[in-house]
């Protein structure tokens, strides 16, 4: 009795509800997917039903089928429900009902929400979540009435609003064929994708953060400047390092590749929108099948980065690849501590950045390989060539539930659509929730190896 009650106590441990939840409504979305009601062309095999549920609940955007003439208007709006509840997280969704249906908690639950949005095991959940929901439906809101206004033709008030949300928390899908590229010239339309993909990849903490920092700054005009925290600082500086490096790579790669015959104007904006996007979002306005093949490499670069934790993106996120960084610049220094401005990483910091990062190189080399095989394995290689970028990308794209695509995904076998469900929903998630819930499992030793020293490099 006592086994069994210990082996369901394990199994559903806050760590692994959204695993559940999240099986759950990818499961609900396949099977209302599949019905005829959601379809506006023919009907939708069962593995494309899944594939979209996936990619849709995993904020994902990869595509099997065009999305704005193959669904029904109910289809669109079950891909609508399915993105915004993978966006804000069935966690947080699950902790919200469970708080205002109990008005309590228990500590369990309260620590691991925390420490996977604030970081802070003592904060009010429930003022929290509330505070969280309508912010995110008034950013999304606002930005679905801007699109409307600013080309009513083809933005109308329900396109507005499944691209303001898609856009928000960074799917990536689009109702338009050709994703954004018809608007690839327009300032105001990017900036309003740009500005909504920013801030659903910053993450909740540091919304409430840069809200809060706003609201002291205008309301105490005469008093210090509110300082945010140490782990904002971070995801901010690191967000607009890599933006602006992946707008000038992306840049110099096309715009001296002479790719798209474009004004010097649109390269910029195509340039700046595409690092935008590229790290998490999904949608572009450049053809991607098309770009160069030093744009397509840096984009894999910022894909696997992604957004910050907390947030809708996916990849192994900019603290991650900050304190990556940080290790290899202490290492060179000679320094016993890994510096990031005024602070040092602890330890346990800097051992799931490692183990993080190599799980990602793993999952990312396997998924590769069983692509290359099941996508023309038996091809040699003069008849097989650019597959294997191609692959890579389209790998890549899905662990860091980008979305991005050369053109691959419709292309994919069975099997090839199998891995990629599996690739979104393991980026989704977090492969740090999946080392967690291992952890949680595991027994601790209680002994310890001799130590000795090994021959490095």
């Amino acid at each position: 009795m006592a086994m069994n009650f210990m082996r369901k106590k394990s199994l559903f441990t806050p760590f692994s509800l959204p695993v559940y939840f999240f099986s759950l409504t990818i499961m609900a979305g396949t099977v209302l997917l599949h019905h005829p009601i959601s379809l506006a062309k023919g009907p939708i095999s069962w593995i494309d039903a899944l594939f979209t549920a996936t990619s849709a609940t995993c904020v994902t955007g990869l595509i099997v089928v065009d999305t704005g003439s193959f669904f029904s208007p109910f289809g669109q709006s079950v891909i609508l429900v399915l993105i915004q509840l993978g966006g804000l997280g069935i966690m947080t969704y699950t902790s919200l009902v469970f708080y205002l249906w109990r008005k309590k908690i228990t500590i369990t639950d309260r620590i691991a929400v925390g420490q996977s949005l604030l970081h802070d095991p003592s904060f009010h959940l429930g003022k929290f979540l509330q505070q969280l929901i309508i912010a995110v439906l008034v950013i999304e809101l606002l930005g679905a009435i801007v699109l409307y206004f600013l080309d009513p033709r083809f933005f109308s008030p329900f396109s507005a609003v499944f691209h303001s949300v898609s856009a928000f928390c960074n799917a990536g899908f689009s109702l338009f064929s050709q994703s954004l590229m018809p608007w690839r010239s327009s300032w105001t339309v990017n900036l309003v994708f740009i500005i909504l993909i920013i801030l659903g990849g910053l993450g909740f903490a540091v919304l409430v953060e840069l809200k809060q920092a706003f609201s002291f700054t205008f309301y105490n005009s005469r008093k210090p400047r509110y300082k945010i925290s140490w782990q904002s600082h971070v995801v901010l500086s690191t967000t607009a390092f890599l933006i602006l490096f992946g707008w000038i790579a992306i840049f110099w790669a096309e715009f001296f590749g002479q790719q798209h015959n474009l004004s010097l104007s649109e390269y910029i904006l195509s340039s700046l929108f595409q690092s935008v996007t590229c790290r998490t979002a999904g949608f572009n306005t450049l053809d991607i099948g098309h770009m160069t093949h030093v744009s397509m490499l840096i984009m894999i670069l910022l894909m696997f980065v992604g957004g910050s934790p907390g947030s809708c993106a996916g990849g192994i996120k900019t603290t991650t690849f900050r304190g990556l960084l940080s290790l290899a610049v202490s290492n060179i220094l000679g320094r016993k501590q890994c510096v990031i401005g005024k602070f040092a990483l602890d330890e346990k910091s800097l051992n799931k950045v490692i183990t993080l990062v190599i799980f990602a190189i793993v999952l990312i080399f396997t998924s590769t390989l069983l692509l290359l095989i099941s996508e023309g394995g038996d091809l040699p290689h003069p008849e097989a060539k650019g597959q294997f970028l191609e692959i890579l990308f389209e790998v890549v794209s899905a662990f860091g539930t980008v979305g991005l695509s050369t053109g691959l995904t419709p292309k994919l076998t069975f099997w090839g659509k199998c891995i990629i469900i599996f690739l979104m929903f393991v980026g989704r998630l977090g492969p740090i929730v999946f080392l967690t819930l291992l952890q949680s499992w595991q027994t601790k030793e209680r002994f310890s190896w001799p130590e000795s020293s090994l021959l490095i490099g």
